[in-house]
């Protein structure tokens, strides 16, 4: 377009576009990461937080899982309740009892299992790997079926071999620790498995220069090997805290059903048996927030730890 003035064409130049907006740009641009995780984020707030939601609201009522029978509200009196009740204090102390006798089979022996590994080579390595996971690949009902035949009294196998007609399963002295042997059986696998890992990102020129240095192997793994080895240390021990009162409830359902005289009700068991054989599921669900809030503390506090050694170790 031109205009004319005073006999001189002069080009009108078209006006720009107003630029975009630097805070609309900006909210663009870190919002497509959030696209992605969208799907996951709504799959954990329909199957995470909003089940907690659920329960923290059914542990204000009193109701026995009937669709005919109305729900009433009864505010905090289902941890009141709870709290007075003699079964979930001690399910507390087993819950602690069982963890405890655990960690050794979590945390000890696969870091033995592990270094001892490495002097395993060849074929036989391979082999050697598959025997030590193996156990971690029987699901827990079968496990089940097999111990109790092997510690049947009198016929079992490990009646025979000890010569003893203890009824191991069904006796309240030694219930709790055929659970903790065998879960630790089980388990032991796994968390041989996250040893390796942890031991294969450790580089080999630690070890090399300190052969350099003159220190022997002992010396390599007390004073290298198993300060760099703390974080998968660490990740095992919450794990352990974690999941083991829910890894252990198929064994305990298949073999004592919590007992006898409630030996190895852990606190899982305990809420799962007020909602299914007591039907309450008010109370249950209080026995499940608290179990949340409990768990989510002793998290905090060993990933606080976890965070604190991996600092150290950079």
């Amino acid at each position: 377009m031109f205009v004319v003035d005073e006999n001189v064409a002069v080009a009108m130049v078209p006006e720009a576009p107003p630029p975009r907006r630097p805070w609309a740009r900006r909210v663009m641009r870190g919002g497509v990461p959030y696209l992605y995780l969208a799907p996951a984020l709504i799959l954990l707030v329909v199957w995470t937080y909003q089940p907690l939601v659920q329960a923290f609201q059914l542990s204000t009522y009193s109701w026995n899982l009937l669709p005919s029978s109305p729900m009433t509200p009864v505010g905090a009196a289902n941890y009141e309740r709870l709290l007075e009740l003699p079964a979930f204090r001690g399910s507390l102390v087993r819950t602690g009892v069982l963890i405890a006798g655990l960690l050794p089979f979590t945390v000890l022996l696969p870091v033995l299992v592990a270094l001892a590994s490495r002097r395993v080579s060849g074929r036989a390595r391979t082999v050697y790997h598959a025997v030590v996971f193996a156990p971690f690949l029987v699901a827990p009902v079968a496990a089940a079926a097999v111990w109790r035949w092997l510690l049947h009294p009198g016929t079992g196998f490990v009646g025979r071999v000890l010569g003893s007609q203890r009824n191991w399963v069904f006796e309240s002295g030694s219930a709790h620790g055929v659970i903790i042997g065998i879960s630790g059986w089980q388990l032991l696998g796994f968390a041989v498995l996250v040893v390796w890992a942890g031991l294969a990102g450790i580089s080999a020129d630690y070890d090399e220069a300190a052969r350099v240095d003159g220190a022997s192997p002992r010396q390599i793994r007390r004073w290298i090997t198993l300060p760099l080895l703390r974080p998968t240390l660490m990740f095992l021990v919450l794990t352990t805290v974690l999941l083991t009162p829910t890894l252990t409830f198929p064994l305990i359902d298949a073999m004592t059903q919590g007992g006898p005289a409630q030996a190895t009700t852990n606190i899982y068991y305990l809420l799962w048996d007020y909602a299914f054989h007591s039907f309450d599921a008010g109370i249950s669900a209080a026995a499940g927030v608290l179990l949340f809030l409990g768990f989510a503390v002793i998290a905090g506090i060993l990933v606080w730890i976890s965070e604190k050694v991996s600092f150290h170790d950079d």
